[in-house]
C-alpha cells in the first residue's frame, strides 16, 4: 500500500509532462505556420514574389533575390508589419549590378564686377584646384567663390579642351556667364562696345579647340551717334551709302528699304543702329528725303541731325526741282531744316570768268567742280584728292573746258593742297584769285596755307584767307593730360593683371591681351614722360631680381613699340626687390611686390640742381610673374 501512494503522484507528473510537450509542440506548430502564412501573405499583397518565408521557432526566415537593394528593405519592413521585427533574419540576396554610370560633369562660371563664381560637378584634382588658382590670378583670390563639388573619377573627354576655352573667354569677359560641359562651351556675356564685341567674338573663335563645341552670345549696348548722320548718293552706276544712322532695327530696315525702292545700294549697306537720334521721325525723313533725290535723278542728300541738305546735278529741270523740293519741304517733320541746291549749268557760250571749287564736308567728303583745262588735269586732280583724303569720299563732277587762262592746273592742285589744311571749307579758284574759307584745328594753318599759296602761285598772286580756328578741332588741343592718361590706363586694367611666363620676360597671353588696351590708350596719348618701372620680391638672389625686374620693363617697352605707340619719352627701369609694397614674408605679400608700374616723370629744372628723371608718386600697379617660379629658375 505503501508503494501505490508514490505511484499515483509520479505517474501523474509525467503524464502531465507528456500532455505539455504535445501541446508546446503543437502550440511551436501553430505559431511557425501562422507568421509563415501571415507574412507570405503579406508579400503577395505588396507583391513581393520574389521573397519567400520559412519559420522555425519564433524567428521567421526570409529567403530570395532582390532585385533591388531598396527592394530588399521594403521585404524586411513589410515582414515587419506582421510579426516582430527582432524576429525576422534576413537572409536574401540582391541582384548584381552593373558598373555604376560616371557622372555627368558641368561647371557654371559667373563673373561680374564683384568676382567670380564657380557652381557645378568637375573631377577631382590638381587641374581643379589649378583653374581656381588662375581665376584668383584673374579677379583676386579673395574674389572667387568656389562652390563647386568635385568627384574622383575620371576625367571625360573633351573636358580639359573645353576649361581652357572657357578659362580664355574669361579672361577676356569681365560680365560673363560660361557654361561648360564636356567637349561643349556656351558663352553668354556683354561687352562695352559694338567694335569690342566683333574684336572680342573674332578672338575667342580664333581660340576654339577643334573639338569643343562653342556656343557665343555676346551682346553690347548700342552706341551713342553724334552727330547723327545719313548720306546717300546717287551716281550713273547706282546709289550708295556713305553712312548711314538709325535709332532701331526697325528705322534701319525702313532706310534701306527706301535706298531699294530708289537707285539700289551698290556698296555701303550697313546702317549703323545707336542712341542719339535727334527725333523718333528720323526714318521717316530719311524715307522722304531719298525719294525725293530718285526723283530728281541723283545728287546727293545729307541729314546731320535735324540738318538737311541736298544737292542735285547741274542741268536738273528746274520746274521739276522746284516741285520735289517743295513737296519733299512739306511732307518732311517739323523739326528738319532742308537746304536744297540746284547748281546753275554755264551756258555753252559762256566767256564769262570761269572757276573751279574744291569743297570739304564736316562729315569728310571732298567735292570737286567748276571747270579744268583738260581731261588729264581732270584725272590728276582726282588722284591728288584720293591722295590726301580718304579714296571713297572723293567725288568729281569738274567739266573739261579747254580756254581756261594758262597755269590754271597749277591752281587747281594748290587748291586741293590747301583743302587739306582745313577740317572743312571750300577752296575756290578764279583767273583772278584763290578763296579759302572754312574752320581748322592747326592754329598755324592760315600761316602755311599763306606760304604755300606764295610758293605755288608766286609772290605776286591773289589769294584770300578767311579761315576760323576752332580749338574742338584741334587734335592736339583734344589730347589729354598725362594724367588723365594714367588714369585711363588704369581704368582699362581694372582688376586684371599683366604676367609672364614664369622666370622668364615674355609676357603670357593674357598679359599680351593686357597690353594691346594698354596700347590703344596709349595711342590717343601723344607723347608723355613715362616710365615702365619693374619690380620682384625677394626671393632668390638681389642681382638675379635686378636683371629680371629690367629685362621686363624693357619687354613692356619693346612690346609697345611693336604696337606702333610713340615711346621717344618713355624710359624702362628694373628696380629688383629694392621697393617692396607689401611685407615678402607671406605669399600675398610677395605677390603684391612682383609688379610692373606705369609712372609719370618729371624732369627737375637746373634751377633745382638736378638733370634726372624722377617719378611722380601717381602709378599703376600691375602684377608680374610668380617669384617663386624666379627663385626656382635661378
Amino acid at each position: 500500500m505503501r508503494l501505490s501512494t508514490y505511484v499515483l503522484p509520479v505517474s501523474s507528473f509525467a503524464i502531465a509532462g507528456v500532455l505539455s510537450i504535445v501541446a508546446a509542440g503543437f502550440a511551436v506548430t501553430l505559431v511557425e505556420d501562422a507568421s509563415e502564412a501571415a507574412v507570405t501573405e503579406q508579400f503577395q499583397t505588396a507583391g513581393l514574389t520574389w521573397a519567400s518565408v520559412d519559420a522555425t521557432g519564433l524567428q521567421v526566415y526570409l529567403f530570395g533575390t532582390a532585385p533591388t537593394e531598396a527592394a530588399r528593405f521594403r521585404a524586411l519592413s513589410n515582414a515587419g508589419q506582421v510579426v516582430d521585427a527582432a524576429r525576422v533574419i534576413d537572409q536574401m540576396d540582391v541582384v548584381d549590378t552593373q558598373d555604376l554610370a560616371p557622372p555627368k560633369f558641368s561647371m557654371e562660371i559667373l563673373r561680374n564686377d564683384s568676382g567670380v563664381s564657380l557652381i557645378g560637378l568637375v573631377p577631382k584634382g590638381a587641374k581643379h584646384d589649378e583653374m581656381v588658382s588662375r581665376m584668383g590670378r584673374i579677379v583676386g583670390k579673395e574674389n572667387v567663390a568656389d562652390l563647386m563639388e568635385t568627384a574622383e573619377h575620371a576625367v571625360p573627354e573633351g573636358w580639359d579642351a573645353a576649361m581652357r576655352f572657357a578659362l580664355e573667354a574669361l579672361t577676356r569677359l569681365p560680365r560673363s556667364k560660361i557654361s561648360v560641359e564636356p567637349a561643349r562651351v556656351h558663352v553668354t556675356a556683354m561687352a562695352d562696345s559694338e567694335d569690342e564685341r566683333i574684336k572680342t567674338e573674332a578672338a575667342l573663335l580664333k581660340a576654339v579647340p577643334e573639338t569643343v563645341r562653342v556656343e557665343l552670345a555676346i551682346s553690347a549696348p548700342r552706341p551713342v551717334i553724334t552727330p547723327f548722320t545719313l548720306r546717300y548718293v546717287i551716281e550713273e552706276a547706282g546709289g550708295s551709302f556713305d553712312v548711314c544712322s538709325a535709332d532701331t532695327d526697325q528705322a534701319r530696315q525702313r532706310i534701306l528699304d527706301a535706298a531699294d525702292a530708289a537707285q539700289g545700294r551698290i556698296r555701303g549697306t550697313e546702317c549703323r543702329v545707336g542712341l542719339g537720334v535727334p527725333t523718333k521721325r528720323w526714318a521717316e525723313a530719311a524715307e522722304l528725303s531719298i525719294a525725293a533725290l530718285d526723283t530728281l535723278g541723283g545728287g546727293t542728300v545729307t541729314m546731320t541731325d535735324t540738318e538737311i541738305s541736298m544737292i542735285v546735278p547741274e542741268g536738273t529741270d528746274q520746274d521739276l526741282f522746284d516741285q520735289t523740293v517743295g513737296e519733299l519741304e512739306n511732307g518732311l517733320p517739323p523739326v528738319f531744316d532742308l537746304t536744297a541746291v540746284l547748281p546753275e549749268t554755264p551756258a555753252a557760250n559762256d566767256d564769262g570768268p570761269p572757276e573751279f571749287v574744291a569743297t570739304l564736308s564736316p562729315e569728310g567728303q571732298v567735292l570737286l567742280r567748276g571747270r579744268v583745262s583738260s581731261e588729264m588735269t581732270r584725272q590728276t586732280a582726282e588722284s591728288y584728292a584720293k591722295a590726301a583724303f580718304a579714296s571713297g569720299a572723293v567725288r568729281t563732277t569738274a567739266r573739261v573746258d579747254e580756254n581756261l587762262p594758262g597755269g590754271w592746273p597749277v591752281r587747281v592742285l594748290a587748291a586741293i593742297e590747301a583743302l587739306s589744311y582745313l577740317a572743312n571749307g571750300a577752296v575756290t579758284v578764279t583767273p583772278d584769285e584763290v578763296r579759302i574759307t572754312g574752320r581748322t584745328g592747326s592754329e598755324g594753318a592760315s600761316a602755311a596755307m599763306a606760304a604755300l599759296m606764295t610758293e605755288k602761285l608766286g609772290e605776286r598772286a591773289e589769294f584770300i584767307i578767311d579761315v576760323e580756328y576752332v580749338e574742338a578741332l584741334d587734335p592736339l588741343a583734344a589730347l589729354p593730360t598725362p594724367e588723365e592718361c594714367l588714369s585711363r590706363i588704369e581704368t582699362v586694367l581694372g582688376d586684371r593683371k599683366l604676367s609672364f611666363e614664369p622666370g622668364s620676360n615674355t609676357l603670357d597671353a593674357a598679359g599680351k591681351d593686357i597690353l594691346d588696351d594698354i596700347a590703344e590708350v596709349l595711342g590717343g596719348c601723344g607723347q608723355i614722360n613715362l616710365e615702365i618701372a619693374g619690380h620682384t620680391d625677394s626671393q632668390g638672389r638681389e642681382s638675379m631680381n635686378l636683371e629680371l625686374s629690367q629685362a621686363r620693363a624693357d619687354a613692356i617697352l619693346t612690346e609697345l613699340r611693336n604696337r606702333r605707340v610713340l615711346t621717344s619719352t618713355f624710359r624702362a627701369k628694373g628696380y629688383g626687390e629694392t621697393q617692396p609694397i607689401e611685407s615678402n614674408d607671406t605669399e600675398e605679400g610677395r605677390e603684391a611686390n612682383r609688379r610692373i608700374e606705369f609712372r609719370l616723370q618729371q624732369v627737375e629744372t637746373e634751377d633745382e640742381g638736378e638733370s634726372e628723371l624722377e617719378n611722380t608718386e601717381e602709378s599703376v600697379e600691375e602684377d608680374g610673374a610668380s617669384g617663386t617660379e624666379d627663385a626656382a629658375d635661378e
